[in-house]
């Protein structure tokens, strides 16, 4: 268990260094979406297309769900398949939270404590059926939908939005899904 604390938070902090806070990105800021409203982002959605990052390597089926805690905080349970849909189940928990509700897209996530870090809503389907997640340093990045695909029109449409924001799309990949 020891191990594995100490990999976290290595891994958090070489996360965090990734260039967030470093002030070295030249970039404007991402945008984000003007308004989230909670209540309709919680539940299931399906990954559909990332940026390969150590925690979701080899991620088959990954599925993010957003549960409302008591103290208005959001419980976040990562889950996927490692390797293959028969592979073994990979499970990552992760508290999220909006630091101001007049930035509703400004989400903050914390892995372990005390590190805390941005997870920016910069484009959500105006039924919630789809949703994009960005990193300020667009090295990471999530394309969610409630359904295990998204036409491919849409997903285009997705890419050109996130090319204009800054994003290297050629670094997306698509994750593996299927209907469970």
């Amino acid at each position: 268990m020891k191990a594995l604390t100490f990999s976290l938070v290595s891994l958090c902090f070489g996360v965090g260094a990734l260039g967030w806070a470093s002030g070295s990105d030249k970039r404007p800021p991402l945008r984000v979406v003007d308004s989230v409203e909670v209540s309709r982002f919680l539940g299931s959605w399906y990954v559909i297309a990332n940026i390969d990052n150590i925690f979701e390597r080899e991620a088959h089926g990954s599925i993010e769900t957003y549960t409302l805690r008591d103290d208005g905080r959001i419980d976040v349970l990562f889950e996927f398949r490692k390797g293959s849909f028969e592979g073994p189940v990979k499970r990552m928990r992760q508290i999220a939270w909006v630091p101001d509700p007049a930035k509703s897209g400004e989400w903050r996530v914390q892995l372990i404590w005390p590190l805390r870090f941005p997870y920016l809503i910069i484009d959500l389907a105006a039924d919630y059926s789809w949703t994009v997640v960005g990193y300020p340093n667009r090295d990471l990045i999530w394309i969610m939908a409630r359904t295990p695909s998204l036409p491919e029109q849409t997903l285009q449409e997705i890419f050109a939005r996130a090319k204009a924001q800054g994003y290297d799309i050629s670094r997306i990949q698509r994750v593996p899904q299927k209907r469970l």
